[in-house]
């Protein structure tokens, strides 16, 4: 189940990393061209938050199934521990939420102009954290 869960995780991290840039691009793009919102930047910024949700839970199962997560939580000293026990997950818990907030900013707004800015900043900004720390060395 484990190892199951493990390749689901990595897997699934492809397609939540395409996601995300594609709705964080999409956003800053319509930011500083000005352009209108529409119905298609809403589904792309909405599938980028749907995926990086997804990981999310995924990665949750992992967390507690896995040697390299909760069970290792004490050892700090290891990095690749410290990396898989304690920062990949708590730099992606603070990813998703200013995703999140993106998401639930843009839904309040009302002019193209203050939709497109929360999405594009908050998106952006979670985008980079869930990049920096991605165990890379663990990945390939």
């Amino acid at each position: 189940m484990y190892h199951f869960i493990q390749k689901m995780h990595s897997g699934w991290a492809y397609i939540a990393l395409v996601l995300l840039f594609a709705a964080a691009l999409n956003s800053l793009i319509g930011y500083l061209t000005k352009k209108e919102f529409t119905a298609r930047d809403r589904k792309i910024a909405l599938f980028g938050l749907i995926g990086v949700h997804v990981q999310f839970v995924i990665g949750l199962v992992l967390y507690f199934l896995s040697p390299l997560g909760s069970a290792a939580f004490g050892l700090m000293k290891d990095a690749d521990l410290r990396l898989t026990s304690l920062e990949h997950p708590v730099l992606n818990l603070i990813a998703i939420t200013l995703i999140t907030i993106g998401w639930s900013k843009h839904k309040r707004a009302q002019t193209s102009e203050l939709k497109f800015k929360p999405l594009s900043f908050l998106y952006s900004i979670g985008l980079v954290l869930i990049l920096i720390r991605i165990p890379w060395h663990l990945w390939f």
